[in-house]
């Protein structure tokens, strides 16, 4: 738009009345009506979700969820749980650290602490500060190459089982967190529902954690053990390639946030059809996380008449209240 004119303004700014607000949904419904900055942005990020995820289940459609480990160590893991257990997502990119605060907290808690705890005294005590989470050494580390290098053997020789000159051809993180998932039969495990409804999820830093070095530590008694990292950017390929449509919602930023614009320029319409991201990072440092959607524009990452928006805020508090209005009840 080259210019402005006053006809282009006509959606006048309304008051809350609480008196209508009934659930979450009448809540963001007058958040958008009554803006004042951020909740604008909140109200428009509902409507993209809403439609997004909508669409899942057709033919050729992809519903993106990008996210990093941290929330994992928080009930916010519940957002991410609930969305796979509905499928309102069919791919997922994440960081290592998912796999090892999922696992851990399948088996031991983590718990309530505080940004301004004495960081010597809790590592005198065995205990792992993670913002305000405190998690003891033996729900981490312990608990998870008490559990996890066990189920490499057993994957290592059923695969080994298996027809073929080369068991790992194929082997990417993809193959990997179907694997464990099938292992846990706990439903508030977000590895449990992307192994039962078989959702892709991609870790493309699979060595930067817990997992990684469990990975490492069985491969120095099974020599022949290889993840294919590869096979997971086979498994984009082949679903971006095919894909009619592409929506996301990015959860921070780094690498899961930028493996997802990444794979999106090479479709043939070029780009996202609906994103949004949610980061409390600045733009002026020149960094991904930060990078506001409307970058990517540029680089043929996101369409440019893609519904898109950028929501300045913290997920453990944004994605409760998206989460109740996109998956709780009205």
């Amino acid at each position: 738009m080259d210019g402005y004119s006053r006809d282009d303004f006509d959606v006048p700014v309304e008051d809350y009345d609480f008196s209508k607000i009934t659930d979450v949904g009448s809540l963001i419904d007058q958040m958008g009506r009554a803006g004042g900055f951020t909740a604008t942005k909140l109200a428009r990020a509902r409507d993209i979700l809403q439609h997004a995820t909508s669409r899942v289940g057709e033919e050729g459609v992809l519903n993106w969820l990008s996210f990093p480990a941290c929330l994992c160590a928080t009930g916010t893991r519940g957002f991410f749980v609930e969305a796979l257990r509905r499928n309102s997502f069919n791919v997922v990119v994440t960081t290592c650290g998912t796999l090892d605060h999922d696992i851990a907290r399948t088996f031991r808690e983590y718990f309530h602490g505080d940004f301004d705890l004495d960081d010597i005294a809790l590592g005198e005590q065995g205990l792992n500060r993670l913002g305000n989470v405190v998690v003891p050494n033996e729900c981490y580390g312990e608990i998870l190459e008490r559990v996890v290098l066990p189920w490499l053997s057993e994957i290592e020789e059923e695969r080994t089982s298996e027809d073929g000159e080369n068991p790992w051809v194929g082997f990417g993180s993809v193959e990997l967190c179907w694997a464990m998932g099938d292992r846990i039969e706990d439903e508030n495990s977000l590895l449990h529902w992307v192994a039962k409804h078989r959702i892709p999820m991609v870790v493309p830093g699979l060595t930067d954690g817990s997992i990684g070095s469990q990975l490492f530590m069985h491969r120095q008694k099974s020599p022949n053990f290889m993840v294919d990292v590869l096979a997971d950017e086979q498994v984009l390929s082949d679903l971006i390639w095919t894909a009619d449509e592409s929506h996301g919602l990015m959860v921070g930023g780094g690498i899961s946030k930028h493996h997802v614009i990444w794979w999106n320029q090479f479709r043939e319409q070029s780009g996202m059809d609906s994103a949004v991201s949610i980061t409390t990072a600045p733009e002026y440092d020149g960094s991904l996380s930060g990078a506001r959607l409307k970058e990517a524009i540029s680089w043929g990452k996101i369409r440019p008449e893609a519904p898109q928006i950028v929501l300045e805020g913290e997920a453990s508090l944004i994605l409760p209240i998206l989460g109740s209005d996109l998956f709780g009840k009205r």
